[in-house]
């Protein structure tokens, strides 16, 4: 199974993030945290948690381009979700990733900065935090409010009290839902 990678920007978003990583290792899919940084490994997040990404960014341009993903995930929180939208390398990848049939998945304000940067908005489903839906809407994407929505190879997630329900979508998706409902259960959801 190729690796998932989950990207860390400072500000980031502390649930959606680290919920969504133990999610899907408590899942059985490999999933590295990426620094968006080339130069360092710790990330701050918007609560001031330092975190030890697995890997920095050039590192995972590296390992991305031997051996591709098998999703790629956006945690929102600001400014983190800003600094994810501006990193250029990190767009074109999660572009070419999604346009290859690869998953892609974002919650909180990064549906609305991040993954509204993807080809073909219109009538796409999503969701996203209250307030962070107008640069998706205005390329014509549909905003549900659901907690998480799942639209072809997109799912989306509303916000930090949603983050296990995302981490399980994500998990479902890959792994199915015998993996899903299994950590479901060892969570006592």
């Amino acid at each position: 199974m190729k690796e998932a990678y989950l990207f860390l920007a400072d500000g980031f978003e502390d649930m959606e993030a680290l919920c969504t990583v133990d999610i899907l290792r408590r899942g059985g899919v490999p999933v590295r945290t990426v620094s968006i940084y080339d130069d360092r490994w710790t990330v701050e997040s918007s609560h001031s948690v330092s975190v030890d990404a697995d890997m920095n960014f050039a590192e995972f341009q590296d390992e991305f381009a031997a051996g591709g993903a098998s999703a790629l995930v956006f945690p929102g929180g600001l400014p983190g979700a800003k600094y994810l939208a501006e990193k250029k390398e990190l767009i074109e990848l999660m572009v070419s990733h999604f346009e290859g049939g690869g998953l892609v998945a974002s919650i909180c304000a990064a549906p609305g900065l991040v993954t509204s940067q993807l080809p073909g908005q219109e009538g796409r489903r999503f969701t996203c935090y209250p307030g962070c839906e107008a640069i998706p809407v205005s390329k014509g994407a549909v905003c549900t409010g659901a907690s998480v929505e799942e639209d072809g190879n997109l799912i989306t997630g509303r916000g930090p009290g949603l983050a296990m329900e995302f981490g399980l979508a994500i998990l479902a998706r890959i792994k199915g839902e015998a993996a899903a409902d299994a950590v479901r259960k060892g969570l006592l959801l």
